[in-house]
């Protein structure tokens, strides 16, 4: 159950409660749901008891003890409890064997579009390396989305006083106007719509147009020469004379990406860390080109998102080792309270896995988020996000001392290659490699 469901089923507990006469209040249009905060329990909170509080007439707990059997008797609901002055505290059923399965069926393509639409996004930018990078990565983003998306750059001079000249003068001349492949027409499904490899960004290749041959720079940024903003595909074959009339498609979308650009040049800082250090801000910031994105330390935020998935890769190598492997399931109960996977107490064997799975659920939304704000900087803090919750749960997937291993750690192991599974596409969409050790 996503939060967007759970949302909707606390609105239908509230009208339950209200057709049965036990409360006399208007049905809000919206309930937020959020994981729960300090002293909470469970997968997800919701304050609509305190909500609804005032025009009840009642007490917020009171109402929460009203609402809290409507919730209780929900498919995928397993437990519900008040706590506080009257937040319901929602664990969820069957939540964490059906997210791993998922993410571990469609592997790097987890948060993709089931398929192409019929959007067309035509992105243009400066001849700046800023620009170009984040015109090159959110136009995977929006490939794996489903759109139609071409990139192309603006003559330099169009846009006097933004861009200093030694920048793409005499630091980056390599930034060649030139073609970058569109996979129109591709199949998420299939070949990656974001046209990029898991190991690195996308491969030179011919424009199927008819433009100059793609030819990737230090940063491995193409772009499209100036004045070719048409769409890339296939050539148009007209429709037999019976077939039926397509839908009309949305009118393209032209935009126009200025990024603050880098006041240093970030090559000398290597491919993976100049690219970091160009997304990770958001576009109004300006980047940070120091040496404190080669540091491999806690501090370094990239450092921990490409230590996070050496980790997943090691903890699958130790596995095996132990003669086990990973088998999607609840990653067992807390030791101390009995609830599976529980986040809202003290035992430290499964104390990790809410934060993870809320990470790893939410993980696709924050790519359409990122699509439809032009913003691939989102992917990147979410990624810092997971990595995070990784590594606070990483301690518990294999087993300690002369512990066996148990089905428990079958399911943790799952869940850690999960998240594995979503760093590697986060970091590919991104154009970064995501290494095996470090």
């Amino acid at each position: 159950m996503t939060p967007v469901e759970l949302s909707s089923t606390v609105l239908r507990a509230v009208r339950r409660a209200v057709d049965d006469g036990e409360l006399a209040v208007s049905v809000p249009e919206r309930a937020q749901v959020v994981p729960p905060g300090p002293g909470g329990r469970g997968d997800y909170a919701t304050n609509v008891a305190l909500q609804l509080a005032r025009p009840a007439g009642r007490p917020p707990r009171e109402v929460a003890e009203i609402l809290r059997p409507h919730l209780g008797g929900v498919a995928g609901v397993a437990r519900v409890d008040i706590t506080g002055p009257g937040f319901l505290n929602i664990t969820l059923s069957g939540r964490e064997p059906a997210l791993v399965a998922e993410i571990l069926r469609r592997r790097e393509r987890y948060g993709y579009a089931e398929g192409p639409t019929s959007q067309v996004v035509q992105l243009h930018h400066p001849r700046e390396v800023r620009a170009a990078v984040t015109a090159q990565v959110l136009a995977r983003i929006l490939r794996s989305q489903g759109a139609v998306v071409r990139v192309s750059c603006e003559i330099p001079g169009e846009i006097p006083g933004e861009i200093p000249g030694e920048i793409h003068g005499e630091i980056f001349p390599e930034i060649s106007c030139e073609a970058e492949p569109d996979p129109a027409g591709s199949d998420p499904a299939g070949p990656d719509p974001a046209g990029s490899d898991p190991a690195g960004p996308d491969p030179a290749g011919s424009d199927p147009a008819g433009s100059e041959p793609a030819w990737a720079g230090p940063l491995g940024v193409t772009v499209d020469a100036p004045g070719t903003h048409g769409v890339t595909g296939s050539p148009h074959t007209p429709s037999p004379p019976d077939a039926p009339a397509s839908p009309p498609s949305p009118p393209p979308l032209n935009i126009t990406l200025r990024p603050v650009p880098a006041a240093q040049d970030p090559t000398p800082l290597g491919r993976d860390a100049a690219r970091w250090a160009l997304l990770h801000p958001a576009p109004h910031d300006r980047p940070r080109i120091t040496d404190e994105h080669l540091v491999q330390a806690e501090g370094n935020p990239l450092f921990r998102v490409r230590y996070a998935y050496a980790r997943c890769q090691a903890l699958g190598r130790n596995a095996a080792a132990l003669g086990f492997s990973a088998a999607p399931g609840d990653s067992g109960d807390c030791e101390d309270c009995g609830h599976s996977g529980h986040s809202g107490c003290s035992g430290d064997r499964t104390s990790g896995v809410s934060p993870l799975l809320d990470a790893l659920d939410t993980y696709p939304h924050v790519l359409a988020a990122a699509a439809r704000h032009r913003a691939p900087d989102r992917l990147a803090r979410h990624l810092v996000t997971v990595a995070d919750a990784l590594l606070a749960f990483q301690h518990t997937v294999l087993p300690l001392g002369d512990e066996k291993p148990s089905a428990a750690h079958r399911s943790r192991l799952a869940l850690a290659e999960a998240a594995g599974t979503v760093l590697a596409g986060g970091l590919s969409l991104l154009g970064i490699d995501a290494p095996t050790h470090l």
